[in-house]
Order: structure tokens, then C-alpha cells, then sequence
């Protein structure tokens, strides 16, 4: 039997990886470990780790290091303290570590591995997100890794591109797309009843995260956004922020926003199964999550993406983009609430993934030979034009 160790540091990549974790634990030949880290171990997410422990999915540790705080200096110490729980973790030796996207956290599971010698496998690199730090983790990791799951063709070129062999990069498309697939949404009632207000009226969703790289104060940042949507006349569901440095000041200002009405909701932490049910029922999403990029168009959701905290990722026609500015974030959202906007989206498909990505993920991961081949990396040379 083959170990997968799976790795899990937010509530959004927990979303992400559930459908690849289901198709794992379904296999008789691939035993799966989970290991949560990051967000899971600090007591501001409690119902993220409530979520995951709902989840029926065995938790092998939960490796905290939680920063004393979201600066710079008590994030980088985090990681340092990560990196050496993950190392002395992983001396069990699973077959392969799974890991997902850009987050500080999941770089310390890597850089953890590296010294056993575990082979590393990577979902969603060659993407790009200007505006945080994450663009640099997300690059750093795909060097660190063996095998590259990818969400569309582009990001795979772009991961041979860094000097990775073909072989080892696979187009599996998104998974979290695999969720929405087969996704049974609960009644609305259930999302009202957590928002505090009826979600059948229209309504905007907002989810922001700091953008480490804008040159801005996080605070700054949030009064643009707070400032365009205290001139709409719609409920407002915010969801929290992320631990990125900024990060607490951001979820204090949305607090108090939505303190200021009865018609505006601030959740910490909605959860995957109402998170979705929120994105179905919206009129509009606004912030800079990578869901209103990957996920969004999957409902035909217009999305006011703001900032450049997602800029290099593959755009759709349902992505409305605004700088950081309150004027241009409200002339997005006049465009992105226009009922002929909406209706010109129609039925386009999505081009992150076709819902069966994890399916592909788990079949390489069973499938793959193990060894020096796999371990040993060679830079894959490409001709390049004098």
C-alpha cells in the first residue's frame, strides 16, 4: 500500500483538496494521512478545524507553529518553527507528500520533506498572483517538487518553462471544480439562517485578503473597498480574511462595517457547503480571492476581482477587474451588477477543469513508479531564441 501524506493549511485549499482526499481514502491501494497546519492551529479559525474534523478524514498531527501575530517578522519565525515540526514529522516517510498552492505554511510541509528525501507533489503550480509573497512560495515549491498537478494547459507550459520535465507535469485541472460538480446544495434557509438575513434577495459577497506586495497599509486597502460598498443599497455578506500579514486589522475594519447595518453579515468562516451556496445565490462577488478567478464561473457569478493580488491568472469573461481605488471599485460593481452583464456570461464553460480532476490526480499518484527517477531531479533545457 502506497502513503499519500496530505497537507492541509487554510480553509480554502481544505475545500480545494477534499474531492483529491475522498479519491484517495476510496483507493485500496493508497493510504491517506492528513496533516494540518497554519489556520487549522490557531484558535481565530476554530470552525475551519471543526470542518475538517467533520470531514471524517483520519488526522494523522496537527503540526502548529501559529505566529503571535500577523507581522512580517512573527510570520517568518512561524515558518522557521513549521519547517522543523514538518521535519521531524515526516521521518515516518510517507511514499509521496501532497501539497496545494502558494501558502507559507505549505512551504514549510516541503521544505520539511526535502531532507528525507520524499517525493513531492504539487496541485496548482505555474499560476502567478502578483500582488503577495505568494507568487514567490508557489514557484519556490514547484522547484521543490517531483510531480505538478496544474489547472489548465498554459500553467503547464509555463512549469516546463521553470525547467521541469514534461513527464512530470499533468494537466488535471482544478479540483475544487470537482466539488462544484457534484455539489448538493443545502436550502437557502440554511444560509440565511447563518447570515442572519434572507440570501434569497440579492446580495454581494465579499471575501479580500490582505495584498502583501501593494505598497498600501492593509487598513488603507480596506477603506477603498469598504468606501465603494457602503454606496450600495444590497445586503452584504463579508467572509473573513486570511493569516497573511494585515490580516487581522482587515477582519476588525469588516467587523465594524458591518456592525454599522442589519442588512450586512461578517462570517469568519463559512464553510465549503454554505461558502458555495453563497457563491450560487449572490448577485455579485467582490474582493481578491482566488475563488472569484477558479471557482466563480462555475455558477456564472459576475466578479469585481480588485487589486493585483490575483493578476497572471488566467481570466473569463465573467471577471470585472478594478484597482484598488473606491471610484473604480464602484464603477466595477455597477458594471458587474448590470443584469445584461450577467445574462451575456450564459453557459460558458469553465477553463480551469471539466470536474475530474481528481480522479487524474489519484491515478498518477497510485500509478507513478517510485524511485531515483522520480527523486532525482535534471533541469529540463529548453532552446531558446538568440
Amino acid at each position: 500500500m502506497r502513503t499519500i501524506a496530505a497537507v492541509t493549511s487554510s480553509r480554502a485549499d481544505f475545500g480545494i483538496l477534499t474531492p483529491v482526499l475522498r479519491e484517495i481514502a476510496s483507493r485500496p491501494a493508497l493510504e491517506l494521512k492528513l496533516y494540518v497546519t497554519g489556520m487549522h492551529a490557531s484558535p481565530r479559525f476554530a470552525d475551519a478545524l471543526a470542518e475538517i474534523e467533520a470531514s471524517g478524514f483520519p488526522v494523522a498531527a496537527k503540526i502548529g507553529a501559529i505566529p503571535g501575530d500577523d507581522s512580517p517578522a512573527a510570520i517568518g519565525e512561524a515558518l522557521g518553527r513549521s519547517t522543523a515540526a514538518f521535519a521531524r514529522e515526516l521521518a515516518t516517510q510517507p511514499d509521496i507528500l501532497l501539497v496545494l498552492g502558494d501558502r507559507f505554511d505549505m512551504f514549510a510541509a516541503v521544505l520539511g520533506a526535502l531532507p528525507h528525501g520524499i517525493p513531492v507533489a504539487h496541485l496548482h503550480g505555474g499560476e502567478s498572483s502578483f500582488g503577495v509573497i505568494d507568487e514567490q512560495i508557489r514557484h519556490a515549491i514547484t522547484k521543490l517538487a517531483h510531480l505538478h498537478f496544474v489547472a489548465t494547459a498554459e500553467y503547464a507550459r509555463r512549469v516546463v518553462q521553470m525547467g521541469e520535465a514534461p513527464w512530470r507535469v499533468h494537466v488535471s485541472g482544478a479540483p475544487a471544480l470537482d466539488a462544484i460538480a457534484n455539489f448538493t446544495y443545502p436550502a437557502f434557509d440554511k444560509l440565511s439562517k447563518r447570515i442572519g438575513f434572507d440570501c434569497a434577495s440579492r446580495f454581494v459577497l465579499v471575501t479580500f485578503h490582505p495584498e502583501t506586495l501593494a505598497g498600501m497599509p492593509p487598513l488603507a486597502q480596506i477603506e477603498e473597498l469598504l468606501g465603494a460598498l457602503a454606496g450600495l443599497d444590497l445586503p452584504i455578506v463579508i467572509t473573513g480574511s486570511n493569516t497573511d500579514s494585515g490580516g487581522a486589522a482587515i477582519d476588525a475594519a469588516l467587523r465594524q462595517f458591518c456592525a454599522t447595518a442589519s442588512n450586512r453579515a461578517y462570517v469568519a468562516h463559512l464553510g465549503v457547503e454554505l461558502y458555495y451556496t453563497a457563491m450560487r445565490a449572490a448577485a455579485v462577488m467582490v474582493g481578491n480571492s482566488s475563488s472569484g478567478i477558479i471557482e466563480a464561473a462555475s455558477f456564472g457569478l459576475p466578479v469585481v476581482n480588485i487589486g493585483r493580488r490575483q493578476d497572471g491568472r488566467v481570466r473569463q469573461p465573467n471577471i470585472v477587474d478594478a484597482p484598488l481605488t473606491r471610484a473604480e471599485i464602484a464603477n466595477a460593481l455597477r458594471q458587474a451588477l448590470a443584469p445584461e452583464f450577467r445574462a451575456a456570461l450564459g453557459n460558458h464553460a469553465n477553463v480551469y477543469g471539466d470536474g475530474h480532476a481528481a480522479r487524474r490526480i489519484a491515478d498518477v499518484l497510485e500509478q507513478q513508479p517510485l524511485g531515483p527517477e522520480l527523486v532525482v531531479k535534471k533541469f529540463h533545457d529548453m532552446k531558446v531564441p538568440e
